[in-house]
């Protein structure tokens, strides 16, 4: 929550409403909120000032740090090599023949770094305005190309390579590599992860040997303890002769972490005994630009979190993408406001509608906890139910929200692991009743928050469960739909949003906010107003550090392949407006509503075809676009048919539109038009 701003014996509190429950209402604003005053006298100020003195004494002591957490292995995703997996796996195999590793275990360690910080972003008509925001802080090369930075463990839990991380430990790396990088830019793993020089000083190395003298010389070595995680030829030295004569010398020849072999390089003269062989320690095996995984602990160089996460906000905040049965370790990282030093804003995240097992990772302060400038947190879910869902601050959340820092997630379902040719219905039963070794269907459903399937649609085979309807290779399904239904080509996050630029002009000076003002007067797709939402690749704009940051990374082109289908992922983020979006020439198919199949209790469709579509606040859709019987070449538009949502606060410029292109093929990755 903000700090208290003195303004003479009054103490300037912004009041916390819970916008999850506000921004539903379908009753005039989705959300309104007051400045409240808090009259203090002198003598209780001064006790507030001493107690609040203290309190950051006592922060002192258990100072904070960046750090992230990404395991490789889980209690339910364990080590595949381990001899209890291996067990496992053996046991399911005499239930089901065909169980792997995946039924037994089915999901994946998935993790994500963000940045909770400050930043700007560029409307339609040049205004730039300033952003609350959350930035990524992994997963930068798929952002950049607007794809979720959700990246799984082995892909987290890497280095950054070398040129990148020897400039950046000599504060001298390119500007390319400060905020959001350029295409050159490939690297996917957490920034700033680094080797723990703790980890392994002290407890590696070890390695002997013994010396071989004749007639004087020494002639070889033995090693007699090869040692272990060496990562570079320790020194090897000798004992000087008895007698006259002058001492050997030798070197030291490492594989695979151990010492094979040691090189006379000099045999010396006048040994009458053997000489002492002494090889030194190895080398700290957590240091250099790229140190084992043993070395990676979560522990983050703070100078990459900065350069990275300074001004970086993104508008909308980092996309997200989970499979159903996926673990997902979310490291939030408070790098503070650079552009408001007085104030000490604490962020959280709270996924809204995500069904969550503990409060504690819920985001709400209430009952769980914030995180400080400085400090880090690793939020931890499970991916239980496929939908489309978004995220927020929730620290004052009318403030943050209106100020950016909101975006979205989604989960994708188990019906995209059932083979191809096999029938989805069939599937679908077997997950409901999967037992703990799996179905061989790829589709386990073995979590304690697995509440079962979608209700079943009508079978053509009520003993099997078969609908007729098979999984076809290379598609996706939105749901586990169980007939096909929900099946798509392209998918793409479509987020309704808007910015009370008098609001955010006040954010960035020392005044107080007025809430009961709030007016959004610039309106967005993806962060975007027309023209800019057609426009492919990341948007630029320039920060107060006097660098570009690419701020706004998700176009809002939606390229269709002719005869094929179009997922919109739709969310509304706005926390002052409702909006309302019409398609003319492609009608949509609404599927889903607020992450749940429309479905009826026996299992029958209950989706339906419209030209438009009205959100308020904190809500979301699923809608597909059926191409079938157009042809590539065509053009249509998804707009608003709000007339004062289609401009930013003037006549000549965009705001909620974009364009419908039906093409020949659409690369699924990087949604190109061909």
């Amino acid at each position: 929550m903000r700090s208290p701003q003195r303004t003479g014996t009054h103490m300037r509190r912004t009041t916390m409403n819970d916008f999850d429950r506000l921004a539903l209402r379908r009753r005039g604003p989705a959300i309104r909120t007051e400045d409240t005053l808090m009259s203090l006298s002198h003598s209780h100020l001064a006790r507030l000032l001493v107690a609040s003195l203290l309190a950051l004494c006592a922060a002192g002591a258990g100072a904070q740090s960046f750090r992230v957490q990404c395991p490789p292995f889980t209690s339910s995703h364990p080590d595949p090599t381990a001899a209890s997996t291996k067990t496992a796996i053996a046991l399911a195999q005499k239930v089901n023949p065909s169980a792997t590793y995946a039924t037994v275990f089915p999901g994946a360690v998935k993790c994500q770094q963000i940045s909770g910080g400050d930043g700007f972003a560029t409307m339609g008509d040049g205004t730039q305005t300033y952003l609350f925001g959350f930035g990524p802080l992994s997963g930068l090369r798929d952002i950049y190309n607007g794809l979720p930075g959700t990246q799984p463990a082995g892909v987290f839990n890497t280095t950054l390579p070398d040129p990148f991380q020897s400039t950046f430990l000599s504060g001298s790396g390119p500007s390319s590599l400060i905020g959001m990088p350029d295409a050159s830019f490939t690297y996917n793993g957490a920034i700033g992860l680094t080797g723990d020089q703790e980890v392994l000083s002290g407890i590696s190395g070890g390695a002997t040997a013994i010396a071989i003298i004749t007639g004087g010389l020494v002639t070889d070595v033995t090693v007699t303890n090869a040692g272990s995680g060496y990562v570079g030829a320790p020194t090897v030295t000798f004992s000087p002769p008895t007698g006259p004569g002058q001492t050997a010398l030798g070197s030291s020849v490492v594989t695979g972490g151990v010492v094979t072999a040691i090189n006379v390089d000099f045999t010396g003269s006048g040994y009458t005994a053997a000489p002492t062989v002494t090889i030194g320690p190895a080398a700290n095996a957590c240091t250099g630009a790229n140190p084992p995984s043993a070395c990676l602990t979560g522990h983050v160089d703070p100078r990459m979190i900065m350069d990275v996460g300074v001004m970086n906000a993104s508008q909308p905040a980092p996309l997200m993408a989970i499979d159903e049965d996926d673990e997902f370790f979310l490291t939030l990282t408070n790098v503070g406001q650079i552009m408001r030093p007085d104030l000490f804003e604490q962020h959280t995240v709270h996924f809204h509608g995500y069904p969550n097992a503990s409060s504690f990772y819920d985001g709400v302060p209430d009952a769980s906890i914030a995180i400080n400038i400085g400090g880090s947190f690793t939020y931890y879910y499970l991916a239980p139910e496929a939908g489309t869902y978004f995220w927020h601050c929730h620290i004052s959340p009318p403030e943050h929200l209106q100020m950016g820092m909101v975006g979205q997630i989604y989960v994708r379902p188990r019906q995209n692991r059932v083979a191809a040719g096999a029938d989805l219905g069939v599937a679908l039963k077997a997950a409901n009743v999967a037992s703990a070794f799996g179905n061989g269907t790829g589709m386990a459903c073995n979590d304690i928050l697995c509440t079962g399937q979608t209700p079943l649609p009508p079978a053509a085979n009520a003993t099997t469960g078969a609908t007729g309807a098979t999984a076809v290779a290379g598609r996706m399904y939105a749901y586990n739909d169980g007939d096909g239904s929900t099946r798509y080509d392209v998918e793409y996050p479509i987020q309704m949003m808007g910015f009370d630029p008098n609001f955010h002009f006040v954010g960035m000076t020392f005044n107080p906010e007025s809430f009961t003002d709030m007016k959004d007067k610039f309106f967005m797709l993806n962060g975007r107003s027309y023209p800019d939402t057609i426009k492919p690749g990341a948007m630029q704009t320039q920060s107060t550090d006097g660098t570009l940051h690419s701020s706004q990374v998700l176009p809002s082109i939606i390229n269709i392949p002719a005869g094929g289908r179009a997922l919109l992922r739709i969310s509304q983020l706005s926390v002052s407006e409702y909006h309302t979006l019409a398609s003319l020439g492609i009608p949509m198919r609404v599927i889903a509503i607020n992450a749940r199949l429309l479905r009826d209790v026996a299992g029958n469709d209950m989706s339906y075809l419209t030209n438009s579509i009205t959100l308020g606040g904190g809500e979301s859709l699923d809608v597909m676009l059926d191409a079938t019987g157009y042809t590539a070449g065509q053009k249509f538009y998804l707009y608003t048919p709000n007339l004062d949502h289609l401009s930013n606060d003037a006549e000549n410029f965009g705001g909620q539109m974009t364009e419908v292109n039906i093409c020949t093929t659409v690369n699924p990755t990087t949604k190109a038009c061909s």
